[in-house]
């Protein structure tokens, strides 16, 4: 009789933690935008209304991105009289609402930012104290995604304050996908599978391919130190439950090379796709880069698995992810500032994913190749690959095993 009580509290616990956040949400990594990169506080009505016009517009849509989100600054300095949060009446002169209703009309989803401190990163009122509150503000909103930043939060801890916020979400009632925007410096990827669908994993990214942008007192971090920092948490994402080396560069100011680099890498990653760039300019070449739905796929993969740096030759870094259907993708990354050669001979490579139980064995499968940014087929790895990569650029490869 005791063995069975405590099995029952064993299964009420359980049940109660892994039905802490509502299910089957995010199953592949969020696509979408996010206004921070390049407009910051500077966001209205219209700009809202043009992007979310844009992305149907531009085939970012038919691409896969659906979240508009808008980051800090969309509300006014101060609570009202009852304690709610105060969309900006400048801003947003019709009421967020109707503007969420208008990103509704047009297949999209919308999103809002806030932060587990007491202020936001701008020094707008932080959520600390009014959770439950602030959940069903964005519930009757009709919000589809929450950002919740770490800012102004001397004294917390992150593990509480972001479980408590989820605990909201979830009484609430409205499906709400919840991306923890805590840094990284709390290692979120070992608590959070259970609190959100996606969690930061560093610091601010910039549009900067090595490097970082020093502020000072703080630093913003370029593609490449980003995904340095990947090493050893793959092992913690899957469907539902995402890393999140934050946004997307690509059109704010980095060379073509550069910013296709940076989406591959995301896609090997199964990053969470949010752009930051300004939609409704973005050039051809931008716009042929986030839209590349082969790339895409293999992000958006339904396996869920993140990639890996298999190894390096001769500053090529060689980032390998299993896909479904004894599939891979294979990018071959060129991090120095010359043109490289590789040289890779398939037959005498035996990748093995130990994590997660995959093999890509060229002796035992022909597989065949097909260069996703040509989008053309390319040959099988019977024979070496030999191909000439350009600086800051890549060669990404799916290798089919049927």
């Amino acid at each position: 009789m005791k063995n069975k009580i405590l099995l029952l509290i064993a299964l009420f616990f359980f049940v109660n933690v892994h039905a802490q956040k509502f299910e089957n949400l995010a199953l592949t990594p969020p696509m979408g935008w996010n206004s921070w990169n390049t407009f910051q506080t500077n966001i209205n009505e219209d700009l809202v209304k043009q992007t979310a016009d844009a992305i149907v517009s531009s085939g970012m849509k038919a691409a896969g991105y659906e979240y508009i989100v808008l980051d800090d600054g969309w509300m006014e300095m101060e609570r009202d009289s009852a304690g709610n949060l105060v969309p900006d009446r400048k801003k947003f002169p019709h009421g967020m609402k109707v503007l969420i209703d208008y990103v509704h009309s047009k297949g999209l989803k919308f999103g809002l930012y806030n932060c587990a401190g007491t202020k936001t990163c701008a020094g707008y009122p932080g959520t600390r104290g009014y959770e439950y509150q602030d959940a069903r503000f964005y519930a009757n909103l009709g919000i589809d995604y929450l950002k919740f930043d770490w800012c102004s939060s001397d004294g917390l801890n992150a593990k509480e304050s972001y479980t408590t916020m989820s605990k909201a979400l979830k009484k609430a009632g409205r499906p709400i996908v919840f991306s923890l925007c805590e840094w990284g410096q709390n290692k979120p990827w070992e608590w959070a599978e259970n609190v959100g669908e996606l969690w930061r994993t560093t610091g601010d990214i910039t549009a900067k391919f090595d490097g970082y942008l020093d502020h000072g007192s703080w630093k913003q971090t370029g593609v490449m130190p980003i995904a340095d920092l990947q090493k050893g948490l793959r092992k913690y994402a899957g469907p539902g439950h995402w890393n999140d080396p934050d946004m997307l560069e690509v059109g704010n100011g980095m060379s073509t090379n550069e910013d296709r680099a940076h989406f591959s890498l995301w896609c090997m990653l199964a990053a969470p796709l949010i752009a930051g760039n300004d939609v409704r300019k973005m050039s051809e070449t931008t716009k042929d880069i986030l839209t590349n739905k082969e790339v895409i796929a293999v992000d958006q993969d339904k396996a869920g698995i993140e990639g890996f740096l298999y190894k390096t030759i001769d500053s090529v870094e060689i980032y390998v992810k299993p896909l479904s259907e004894n599939n891979w993708a294979i990018c071959f990354l060129n991090r120095s500032a010359e043109t490289k050669n590789i040289n890779f001979n398939w037959q005498n490579e035996v990748i093995n994913d130990t994590i997660f139980n995959r093999s890509l064995d060229t002796k035992k499968v022909n597989y065949q190749l097909r260069d996703l940014w040509k989008k053309v087929n390319v040959g099988d790895t019977k024979k070496p690959l030999k191909k000439q990569i350009e600086s800051h650029n890549v060669l990404m490869l799916k290798v089919s095993g049927r």
